[in-house]
């Protein structure tokens, strides 16, 4: 299993290297608790998925998007393995980081003051 896990942190470090204009955006805002004091990590492997952005204290996963995901079957199926685990899952499109971050960070510190589900749930 070890090649596997190995495999996981390849890929997340090459996805760290290759945010998108979106991403690298919103990551300047949620990097180093600017966030009400929350810690996020990027491109965090979980299970068989790589999430966009997470703040595991809260349980929130924060996905930025392009057009490839309209209706893709892939994310709902990814969407519930994740939510299955307790996780939260905010989506946001690209074109809404770019254009309404404000916006886009108030719904994630509201989605982060609310309390999160218990993990063994």
């Amino acid at each position: 299993m070890r090649g596997a896990d190995e495999s996981k942190t390849e890929r997340a470090r090459h996805l760290r290297a290759a945010l998108t204009d979106a991403e690298g955006k919103l990551w300047y805002r949620l990097r180093a608790r600017r966030l009400s004091g929350y810690k996020f990590v990027r491109q965090e492997p979980i299970g068989p998925y790589t999430v966009d952005f997470i703040c595991r204290e809260a349980r929130l996963i924060i996905e930025v998007d392009g057009g490839q995901h309209a209706n893709s079957l892939r994310d709902v199926v990814r969407d519930k393995w994740l939510t299955d685990r307790n996780y939260r899952i905010l989506r946001f499109w690209n074109n809404d980081v770019s254009s309404n971050l404000v916006g886009v960070l108030e719904t994630i510190f509201t989605a982060l003051a609310e309390t999160p589900p218990h993990p063994d749930r």
